[in-house]
This record gives structure tokens, sequence and C-alpha cells, in this order.
């Protein structure tokens, strides 16, 4: 995947007020609680001898679409977090970074946010996953853990809905799904939600971008749809855990 990093400088902030009545009950609950008593931070993980903390990176998973989706936008997003981070530490200095990624590229939103900044855990990951696509370039991998699928060792592609549409299956494996279950499962509730035709036209779309092992993905006419392991279909449930995880 071809990645590309956009940053902006954060703008200047000025610390925000908090409510008065908050700081008030936390100047007395600092003061009735005596000092030895007062419960010590929690450290996050050891920090190497000869070196300290300076600060921390939280990675946000989400494309313009979903913020969309959601009522809000990257940039709201980004202007709560700084503000929060104003009151809680007016002294802290802030930095955001824009991850791009090809349309179409696949994966989960935080994965690529992570390689697009270089973070070392997710850099790793992928070497191994090249690796590995080098010494089993044919066949079927597909990724739970990071929501993706290589064919033949390429991306296939998919949309966030195709890949839920296939994950269900394949956490399923073997057992028919009707469309009825498909619609509950995927989209509950929404709005949006498709009714039976459109299930099909999901599958149709998700099959046609497996190309040759569309076939893995089964009709069962009359009943629904089932996902067939076969001896080229590799599944990943498990990835190696990022330390941005407190």
């Amino acid at each position: 995947m071809s990645l590309a990093q956009l940053s902006t400088p954060a703008p200047t902030v000025a610390p925000a007020v908090r409510p008065a009545v908050a700081l008030a009950d936390r100047r007395e609950a600092a003061q009735a609680a005596p000092a030895a008593s007062a419960p010590s931070a929690p450290r996050i993980r050891a920090v190497p001898e000869g070196s300290e903390a300076r600060g921390f990176v939280f990675y946000v998973g989400i494309d313009e679409a979903k913020a969309e989706a959601d009522g809000t936008s990257l940039h709201e997003i980004v202007a709560e977090l700084r503000r929060l981070t104003a009151q809680l530490a007016p002294s802290a200095e802030t930095y955001a970074a824009v991850a791009l990624a090809p349309e179409g590229a696949g994966g989960r939103d935080v994965d690529v946010v992570r390689l697009a900044l270089q973070e070392p855990t997710a850099l790793a990951q992928q070497h191994a996953d090249e690796a590995d696509a080098d010494r089993h370039p044919d066949g079927v991998i597909i990724d739970i853990s990071r929501k993706r699928v290589l064919l033949d060792g390429e991306p296939a592609g998919l949309t966030y809905k195709e890949f839920e549409l296939l994950q269900y299956l394949v956490l399923r494996e073997g057992r028919t799904i009707d469309r009825h279950e498909l619609i509950d499962g995927l989209w509950g509730d929404a709005d949006d939600a498709p009714n039976e035709r459109t299930i099909d036209v999901h599958v149709r779309r998700l099959r046609s971008k497996l190309a040759h092992y569309e076939d893995i993905v089964r009709t069962v006419r009359g009943a629904g749809y089932r996902f067939d392991r076969h001896a080229d279909v590799s599944i990943r449930q498990a990835s190696t855990p990022s330390p941005d995880v407190f």
C-alpha cells in the first residue's frame, strides 16, 4: 500500500476555562485527603534507564465519510481533542497529522494511520506480512485483525462493508447464513438497512472482487450464503499488539 503523510502544525490554543464548581470540588478533595494516602499515578509501562517520557501518540482511525455519518468531521474531532488537552494540561503542546492512503486501499483506518506515521510495531507487522506473502504468493489471506484481504499477495480492495460481509461469513465457517441474518447482523435497525435483493447485490460485488477465488463465498439456493475454506485460504485473527495500548 502506498501511503503519504500530511502534517499541519497545531495552532496556539488558549487554555479552556474549567467550570468553577468542578475546580472547587477537586481542590476541596485534594485538601481533605492526606498527602500520604494520595494514590500514585499508574505507570503506563517501564521507561528505559536514561530516558524520560515526554508525551504520547494517540492514533484515531476514521475516514471523512464515517466522521460525516457520525455527525462530525476530522477537523472537529481534532479541535475537540485539543480543547480537552488544553483543559486537562494547559502546558501541553499538541501537533496533529492526517494520514493519507490511496482510495480503495482497504484495511483498518487505525492501521493506515499507524503505518503512515511510521509506528514501529505497525511497520514490523507490515514487513512480516510482506515476507509471508513472498513465501506464499498464491492464495487468499483473510486478515480479520487488520480488516483486509490479499489475493495472490495483492490487496483485494474491499470496501468496509464488503469486508464486514465476508468477515461475518468467515466467522461462521461452514454454516449457511440467510439474508435476514446478514441484514440484522450487519445493519441492525439502521435507516439504510438493505432488503434481500440488495444483499444479493452486495454479495455479487464481493465475489467479483475475490476474482478467481469467488467460490469461497457460496450461494446456497433458497437458503442464503456460506463461506467454504479451501486449502489455499488462510485466515488471520490476531496481530502484534501495538504499544499505543495503555
